[in-house]
């Protein structure tokens, strides 16, 4: 397993484990982010990453990005 923050732009993987606090988990399940989904890196500045995740793009900071395992 690597941190989503290792992916390359255009890559798709899939959401093996998702670290952090209850209420960050929690918050990240909110947006999308469930163990067994997959995610797109869409684009990443400055160590943030835009995300396709299902119909939706959300923009994810590193702290939060290196917290979901691909």
């Amino acid at each position: 397993m690597i941190p989503l923050t290792m992916a390359r732009t255009g890559e798709t993987a899939t959401i093996r484990k998702i670290s952090g606090r209850d209420e960050v988990r929690q918050h990240l399940a909110e947006l999308g982010f469930v163990v067994g989904g997959d995610v797109t890196v869409v684009n990443e500045i400055a160590g943030n990453l835009i995300l396709q995740v299902k119909e939706s793009r959300i923009a994810l900071d590193k702290g939060m990005a290196n917290r979901i395992m691909i």
